[in-house]
Order: structure tokens, then C-alpha cells, then sequence
């Protein structure tokens, strides 16, 4: 049997999922390093259930172990922690955007280079990265993995730094696209993100000792402070030094960039416990459903969330309209979680594997169906079709971000633009036919702006990255083909 992880499973039965990307955890000088990186990698488990590596180095070797599969299902078992000794750790948890599902591309990757080890784990997705992979490849360069971060890798040992952390910028400078990253040497944690800042990253402290994470929960299951999120371009450099001590080097660009949080970190991937770019994930998505209920207000009987990810903004749509509340959707969590074949059998149960009616809260009444995003819509659809046969006299879908236009090529798997729901139908009307809905209305992007505290969006200078839904890609896409039609704009104005 072949083991599938749940974004997989759902994908053969539906189709329609944006899967998460990768979360990252690294610390510095703790006795307990490996054994901490794996319950940080835990509670990162949402930004990818592919697959899991943790490397440490116990002041003599390197000890390395991966898996394919979740966090739990291997690292919890001391004798996997016990193969690996030290106080120097980094870790990561993988849903691949580049690269096949394979265990040689699970990360941290490591290379033992003219000065020393080095392992490296990256959360994001390089927009240049195929291009680099060729050139270094024309030259000589035997690659042993489809991962992009191996041409880091490469790039470092190409690099005519004496130092391995000032060949590790040399080489992070020749990237474009999104990333955060950890890398670990012999004595060194370092920690960088992308100059526009679209994937987080964030530093924080235990018992003394340096700790990067992709996100806040990662640093509140080991019980560690926060310290702050680490600058779009900066690269941080801790180091332990011969007397014991760590000293901290925090290199900032020449010319820094404004930054540009990805906003489907708040929308989709993050936590809602984590706190992105100071601002709370729950309280933002709460905003979204706030802001959803005065855009598009309907006569309604009650919201229900399309759980897991529309429950904040239903709890704010519910609270701004004045309906009532309910659980009409129950979701089964553990679908996937097992080895198990997406048979033709299981797919003809399609979304009731994971979803089932609370036929109780639904039926004799008018239904306001709240969810974060709509990707190709069938999911939608039958969810909707779920909801009418428990009862439901009409079905009101409202949508907490605004219509997905364009792929993103940053770290998230997105389907391509032609599968899109908003790109398959000619406007909202259509839209709302194929779901099967009495009616389906979006966020504004002006409206999910201010939900996570910022502006009304500028054109000449978003806030943001908002290129799912404008086309505003906020780099160059060098391994992108096809053309790149400008953005929608007009469809995702204001309603307030």
C-alpha cells in the first residue's frame, strides 16, 4: 500500500485544495535541540504532511534523519530522537512545490563542503531557481536531489568566501522569489529571509538559546518567548563562540525592499493561534467575516462555517449580521491520516470522507455558508449539494478573501490559471450556477486589507502580496512560462 498524506487524498478526490507549503525550526546551543526542533516541527505540521528531516550536529558529526510522513508518526519515538545527539539542530516539514515525492528531497539538505558541513532547510519557493539549477548543471555540477534548495548548496561551495556564513549570503543574494530559511555548521545557526519578505520567519529565545521558526506556535509549544520576526532581506547570524557564549550578527540588505507579506498567510496557511507580522492570524480572519457581513449582507436563518478554515471569519460574519451561529458542517480530521488507496470506491464518496451535515442546524432553514477561499470550486459544489439534502431551504455562500485569478510561485501548490474557478466563468453569476448556490459573494481586497490592519490596497505600493488575486507578482518569475496578463483589478474593488 502507498502512503498518501491527507492533502493528497483529498486532491484525488476533489481536486480543489491549496496545499500548504513548508514550515522551518532552528536553535543554537540547548541540550535538548533535537528533541525541541521535533515538537516545534509539530506544531508547524499545518504547513506541510509530506514529509520530515531534523539535523543536528553534537560537536563531532552530523547526524541526520528523515521521513516521509507526519511529525508524530516518527519523531515522537525516543529512539529516533536518540540517533540524534547535540545542541545544534534545524528542522523542517515538507509539502513539495518543487521537486518529486521522494525521500532525497526531503529537507534539510547537507553537503560537506571545502569549509565544513552545512545543512540547510528553506520554506518557500525560488522564482529563479530552475534557471540556476541548469547553469550550475551545464558546468559540471552533479545534483542528487529535485529540490531547489540543493542550488544553494551549490552556490555556497561556489562561493569565493572565506566564511561559510558570507558564502551563504553570496549565495541567498543570487535568489529571487520567497523564501525563509535555517542553516546550521559545525558552530553556526543562521537564519534568512526573502527581500520582500513574503514567507515569515520569526526569532525567538529558550533558556538563552537563539531559535528560528516559520511561526509564533512553533516557539509557544516549547514555552519559548518571542523576539521578533527577522526583516525582509536580513540574514541573522548566531554563533557559538570558544568561551561558550552566542553572539548574534544581524545583517540587514544595502538597499532593503518594503516589505510584503504573503496575505494567504492569513487568509489559508498560518496557524490561527500565530501571530504573522505582528498581527494575530485569528483576530484577522475574524476581521475577514466582519468585513464580509457589511460587503454582502443576506436574509439568513444561520452561518455555518466550512470548517476548519472559515470558522473565525463565520464567528465575525455571525457577530456583524446578527445570525446565529452553528456547527452545520462537522469535518472527520482523521481522513487521510492512514495507509490507505484512494480507490475509485473512496472517491465516489468525494467530500463526505471529510465533511458531513449537522442536519439538526440546517434543515427547514436558509444557510450562509462562510469558507477563506475558493480555489476550483468543486469542493464547493458539493458542499453545497451536501447542504440541500440535509434540509436546507436555500444555500448563501460568502467567501472571506477575494476571487483567486492567478497561480502563486512562492512556496504555495496552486492549481494552474486555467483551472481556477474565477478564470473558468465569466463573472459572479456564473460562478454561483456551476456551485449550485441561491447566492455567492466575495470579499473586496480593499476589505481583507483592512481586516489584517492595513490600508485600503495602493496600486503603485501594496502593502501586501496580493498576486493570487491582483496579478501583481511582487518579483521577477524567471522559470515561469507562459504570459502574465495584467491584473483584474476591477472585479475585486471595494463594496463599502
Amino acid at each position: 500500500m502507498t502512503h498518501l498524506r491527507a492533502a493528497q487524498i483529498e486532491d484525488e478526490m476533489d481536486g480543489d485544495t491549496l496545499h500548504e507549503e513548508c514550515g522551518v525550526f532552528g536553535i543554537l546551543g540547548h541540550p535538548d535541540a533535537a528533541t525541541l526542533t521535533a515538537l516545534g516541527l509539530h506544531a508547524l505540521q499545518h504547513r506541510g504532511q509530506e514529509a520530515a528531516g531534523i539535523v543536528t550536529f553534537d560537536g563531532t558529526q552530523f547526524h541526520t534523519e528523515k521521513r516521509m510522513g507526519l511529525v508524530g508518526d516518527h519523531y515522537t519515538d525516543p529512539a529516533t530522537l536518540a540517533k540524534l545527539p547535540g545542541t545544534i539542530s534545524i528542522g523542517h516539514t515538507r509539502y513539495s512545490t518543487t521537486g518529486e515525492v521522494a525521500l532525497r528531497n526531503v529537507q534539510p539538505l547537507f553537503a560537506e563542503l571545502e569549509v565544513g558541513g552545512i545543512a540547510i532547510a528553506h520554506n518557500g519557493n525560488f522564482t529563479n531557481g530552475l534557471t540556476l539549477r541548469r547553469q550550475i548543471i551545464a558546468t559540471g555540477a552533479i545534483c542528487q536531489s529535485t529540490s531547489d534548495t540543493e542550488v544553494v548548496l551549490h552556490l555556497i561551495a561556489r562561493s569565493r568566501h572565506s566564511s561559510t556564513a558570507d558564502r551563504f549570503i553570496d549565495a541567498i543574494r543570487q535568489m529571487e522569489g520567497g523564501y525563509s530559511m535555517v542553516a546550521m555548521t559545525r558552530t553556526k545557526l543562521i537564519a534568512a529571509r526573502d527581500p520582500t519578505g513574503i514567507r515569515p520567519l520569526v526569532m525567538g529565545e529558550l533558556d538563552g538559546k537563539p531559535i528560528f521558526c516559520s511561526e509564533t506556535c512553533a516557539l509557544d509549544i516549547i514555552g519559548a518567548k518571542y523576539i521578533r520576526d527577522v526583516e525582509n532581506g536580513e540574514v541573522v547570524i548566531c554563533e557559538i563562540e570558544a568561551d561558550g557564549s552566542i553572539s548574534i550578527d544581524a545583517r540587514k540588505p544595502n538597499k532593503p525592499q518594503p516589505e510584503r507579506l504573503c496575505l494567504f498567510e492569513y487568509v489559508y496557511f498560518a496557524r490561527p493561534d500565530s501571530v504573522v507580522g505582528g498581527r494575530n492570524v485569528y483576530v484577522a480572519r475574524k476581521n475577514m467575516g466582519i468585513n464580509l457581513a457589511k460587503e454582502a449582507p443576506v436574509e439568513a436563518d444561520v452561518v455555518v462555517p466550512v470548517p476548519d478554515g472559515g470558522t473565525p471569519a463565520a464567528i465575525g460574519f455571525a457577530q456583524a449580521s446578527g445570525i446565529p451561529f452553528e456547527l452545520g458542517i462537522i469535518r472527520n480530521h482523521y481522513v487521510g491520516r492512514t495507509f490507505i488507496e484512494p480507490t475509485q470506491q473512496i472517491r465516489a464518496f468525494g467530500v463526505k470522507l471529510k465533511h458531513s451535515a449537522n442536519r439538526a442546524m440546517i434543515e427547514g432553514k436558509r444557510v450562509v455558508l462562510v469558507d477563506d477561499s475558493i480555489v476550483r470550486g468543486t469542493t464547493s459544489l458539493k458542499i453545497v449539494q451536501m447542504i440541500r439534502e440535509a434540509g436546507a431551504t436555500e444555500v448563501h455562500i460568502r467567501v472571506a478573501s477575494p476571487m483567486i485569478f492567478y497561480p502563486d510561485f512562492y512556496g504555495i501548490d496552486t492549481p494552474d490559471r486555467d483551472k481556477l474557478l474565477a478564470n473558468q466563468h465569466a463573472d459572479l453569476a456564473s460562478m454561483c450556477k456551476f456551485i449550485g448556490a441561491d447566492s455567492l459573494e466575495f470579499l473586496s481586497i480593499d476589505g481583507l486589507y483592512r481586516a489584517v490592519g492595513g490600508e485600503s490596497r495602493n496600486d503603485t505600493r501594496p502593502q501586501f502580496t496580493d498576486h493570487y488575486f491582483t496579478g501583481d507578482y511582487p518579483t521577477r518569475l524567471l522559470d515561469k512560462n507562459g504570459d502574465n496578463p495584467g491584473p483584474k483589478l476591477s472585479m475585486l474593488a471595494s463594496k463599502s
